[in-house]
């Protein structure tokens, strides 16, 4: 590891000699693309530097405990059980860092929530599920746009489709994807008794045209008029969408816009993410066929979490996390969630030696 570590940081000085020179700051293409090499080490070199001080201490106390001066000794012993423990802390951030990272996690995503078994309580729960990400995504200054939606009368979705953008996002919400089980008392249930429906969701990664490459010949598009809930007419032109991928079969629908031209590039771009996702799930299934054990599949059949309203509990079954704050949650706290899922599925890397 600390072969590796030396070599990253010798990278890292590399990279900031060239900022400083005066004909790669006059490329801004260059300069940028070196910049960014550069931010992305800083914090592994930060840590390891600061490592690297701390085994210099150590090193320097184990020599004063052979002091003759007793309180020298005594001083040297304390100061060394609280360094022993920033090199154990700083080890293990360190392997953490040194994960071989998701190539994707920078990318923005299409976020797909679809109602499942439980009809319109399903629906209901659907619209309280895309209102708790898009809660979310205002926390943390991103962007979202709604690409489609198939809206019930009573203010749920049977569909919604939407585009997030911003820094990190297929990175915090990668782990979203699956079944969302909801267990409560539906507004239409006069005896009060708790009902369990389901949701999916599916966190995809935004594909541009470099990552996916669409034949148009593969493509059959039609066009329609746009209809609001309960199918009626909101548009009096043929601006909705359909554009149907051949070779897999695919449907993608865009009628949010009043633009056709509009309607087409965001159904385009989900029909990317989704090609992409299917061409990662292959891979996936390629790398995981010699192991047992798999990291994050992001499985949408795997039932993920549980939102049980009547104990205000929320549940994340693959890490055994139960919470006691699922209002707050629904209001988009969800870092109490991501950021232990992140913590685990990142010592499972570590153990496995995967990319995460």
């Amino acid at each position: 590891m600390l072969a590796k570590l030396e070599s990253i940081e010798q990278k890292f000085i590399e990279l900031e000699q060239q900022l400083s020179l005066p004909d790669i700051f006059s490329d801004q293409e260059k300069y940028k693309k070196i910049s960014k090499a550069h931010s992305e080490l800083t914090e592994i070199v930060t840590t390891f530097r600061q490592y690297k001080k701390v085994l210099a201490e150590i090193d320097e106390n184990k020599e004063l405990l052979k002091d003759k001066d007793p309180e020298i000794r005594d001083l040297a012993a304390m100061e060394l059980e609280g360094l022993k423990e920033s090199k154990k802390e700083l080890e293990e951030r360190l392997k953490i860092l040194l994960i071989p990272r998701d190539p994707l996690d920078e990318k923005n995503i299409i976020l797909e929530i679809r109602a499942g078994t439980g009809g319109e309580e399903a629906a209901l729960f659907a619209a309280d599920l895309f209102r708790m990400y898009n809660r979310y995504a205002e926390s943390r200054n991103w962007k979202v746009e709604i690409m489609d939606a198939n809206e019930t009368g009573t203010g749920g979705f049977k569909e919604i489709i939407a585009s997030i953008s911003g820094q990190q996002v297929y990175s915090r919400l990668k782990y979203e994807s699956g079944v969302h089980r909801v267990q409560r008392v539906p507004v239409t249930e006069s005896q009060g008794r708790i009902h369990t429906s389901a949701v999916t969701v599916a966190i995809l990664p935004e594909a541009e045209e470099v990552d996916v490459k669409i034949e148009p010949s593969d493509l059959r598009i039609d066009v329609f008029r746009a209809s609001g809930p309960g199918g009626q007419s909101v548009n009096t032109t043929d601006s909705a969408v359909r554009i149907t991928h051949i070779p897999t079969g695919i449907v993608v629908s865009c009628q949010d816009e009043k633009s056709q031209h509009k309607n087409k590039a965001k159904a385009l771009k989900v029909l990317r993410s989704r090609l992409l996702k299917i061409m990662q799930e292959e891979q996936k299934r390629e790398l995981d066929a010699s192991r047992k054990a798999q990291v994050g599949t992001g499985d949408r059949s795997e039932r993920i979490r549980t939102y049980n309203f009547p104990q205000g509990r929320v549940t994340d079954h693959r890490i055994n996390l139960t919470l006691y704050n699922l209002e707050a949650i629904l209001e988009g706290k969800l870092d109490d969630i991501i950021d232990p899922l992140i913590q685990y599925f990142q010592a499972e890397a570590i153990k496995e030696g995967v990319t995460i």
